[in-house]
């Protein structure tokens, strides 16, 4: 995840299980400027495609085949989804990891992608775009957090011991809420930087939080 300026709606890092290690694969870049084009929101606004991209950016490249196999949809259906994630930027081509030239392997553009509401919000394209992406992310959240309720019995007692669900609530004014929200992003920077695929005993972690005026 990445919240890098106050207020920012991140697309998730992750969003699916996948099965190559991330440390094989250079780290994406970060792009400077948060996402504006409404075509290109638009485009991240589906399921399946969230959910490539987040293997592609949690896991490092991947052929059409393996991410077929992982999301459980058929490599024709994959393959139309990263060309409309390529199309808009977000996906490149990995020939280097091609075995022949039936295979075709992927990796993310960058890192992370955010948009920020509060700007797009004079543009009714614009905004809408930016609301359907975010409903479908919203979605993608309580899908990983429900599987990983049902993962729990399976996993060590120490590992569920160190995981938290929790909530909280405060009377803030909007500086104060932007203190907290920038506050939250320098902590998950701060873990994202301590990320050690290698390290023995590091799986990965999953962290999701929101700050926002209660309706």
């Amino acid at each position: 995840m990445d919240d890098d300026s106050k207020q920012k709606r991140p697309i998730p890092a992750e969003s699916g299980v996948a099965a190559s290690g991330p440390a094989q694969e250079p780290a994406p870049t970060r792009p400077a400027e948060g996402l504006r084009d409404p075509k290109s929101l638009r485009a991240l606004a589906h399921p399946l495609r969230l959910q490539l991209l987040g293997i592609l950016r949690s896991d490092g490249a991947h052929s059409v085949g393996q991410l077929a196999d992982l999301v459980d949809e058929a490599p024709g259906t994959v393959s139309y989804h990263l060309g409309t994630l390529a199309k808009f930027g977000f996906v490149v081509e990995a020939p280097e990891r091609a075995r022949d030239g039936r295979e075709r392997w992927w990796r993310a553009a960058h890192s992370h992608t955010s948009f920020e509401p509060a700007e797009l919000r004079a543009d009714p394209e614009q905004y809408g775009a930016a609301r359907a992406l975010q409903q479908v992310i919203l979605q993608s959240y309580m899908g990983e957090l429900l599987a990983a309720l049902d993962a729990e019995p399976m996993l060590e007692r120490e590992w569920v011991a160190a995981s938290n669900s929790s909530d909280s609530f405060a009377y803030l004014t909007a500086p104060q809420l932007a203190e907290l929200t920038e506050e939250l992003g320098a902590l998950s920077r701060k873990w994202e930087a301590a990320s050690d695929a290698t390290r023995e005993g590091a799986r990965a972690v999953r962290w999701i939080y929101h700050a926002f005026p209660r309706a």
